[in-house]
């Protein structure tokens, strides 16, 4: 299953993270179903609400290119809503071509979801998460933790850092035993919920 992040998704695990070697200079048929949530805090692994679109192929304004899939004008109305006046509801979201589905990360909005679900055209489906963060809030943590990544040298090696596409934020390090609980240290449990700390290869420059 190719399921890969939406390039519109700020400095994403997938593709646009960032580097240590770079930084060193190198309603439609929706279905409510039962969230799965720890605590208030944590991103839901199971939608709260499931969209299968309805709108008629091609009815969607043009927003992108004329040969664009379903999918593709689908999210690129997505896009307009979450950029724009959806922007403090809007987490993040994850893609899969091959389903013709995403995941959409949302702080918890009715009329979010209406529009969402409003625009999904047939053969769609849009999966809405709970989170309680928007981007913008993801995104400062992502450029705090970036401003000195060779703080930890000599403990761990920290060597990415971006949104990881659902609603978390993803630090890629050498030594993720090591670096969990010392980040969580550094960071508060505040900040310390949104990270998900993976082992990541040495980048190579070419």
């Amino acid at each position: 299953m190719d399921r890969r992040t939406r390039a519109r998704v700020a400095t994403a695990a997938a593709g646009a993270v960032l580097a240590l070697a770079a930084l060193q200079g190198s309603g439609a048929g929706a279905q409510t179903v039962a969230a799965d949530v720890s605590s208030p805090a944590d991103v839901s692994s199971s939608p709260a609400t499931v969209c299968h679109g309805t709108r008629p192929e091609g009815s969607l304004p043009d927003l992108g290119f004329p040969d664009d899939t379903p999918l593709q004008r689908t999210l690129n109305h997505v896009d307009k809503l979450a950029y724009g006046r959806f922007a403090e509801k809007f987490t993040s979201m994850a893609v899969d071509e091959e389903d013709s589905s995403a995941d959409v990360y949302r702080i918890p909005s009715a009329s979010f979801d209406a529009a969402v679900c409003g625009i999904a055209e047939k053969g769609v489906t849009l999966r809405l998460h709970d989170t309680d963060i928007d981007e913008e809030g993801l995104t400062a943590i992502v450029d705090r933790i970036s401003e000195d990544m060779g703080r930890w040298d000599g403990t761990f090696q920290l060597r990415e850092v971006g949104l990881d596409g659902r609603g978390h934020v993803h630090i890629g390090v050498d030594d993720p035993e090591t670096a969990e609980p010392i980040l969580r240290k550094a960071f508060g449990e505040r900040i310390a919920r949104y990270l998900r700390v993976e082992y990541t290869p040495q980048a190579e420059l070419k």
